[in-house]
């Protein structure tokens, strides 16, 4: 498995704050950095999967015990603009 460079604390955060917080994660981030990610709003596996694929990140895992969510993310190239 893959070392996680950063832990993003958004257990007891709603839509849209989580995404919000790991869209400024990401800025900070290097390609290639693995972001762990702790949240207990469901609608978090939808929003994170539309971000990873929209940004070209890499959602490696995400799972759920106890009602907590926990995903890694890879942080993919960024885009020429």
């Amino acid at each position: 498995m893959s070392n996680i460079t950063q832990t993003l604390d958004a257990r007891g955060l709603f839509c849209p704050e989580p995404v919000m917080l790991l869209h400024k994660v990401m800025d900070d981030a290097n390609v290639g950095d693995v972001i762990e990610v702790l949240a207990t709003d469901p609608t978090t596996v939808k929003d994170f999967i539309r971000f990873c694929a929209f940004l070209s990140h890499e959602l490696m895992v995400h799972d759920e015990k106890d009602g907590e969510l926990r995903f890694l993310i890879r942080k993919g190239e960024e885009e020429e603009e």
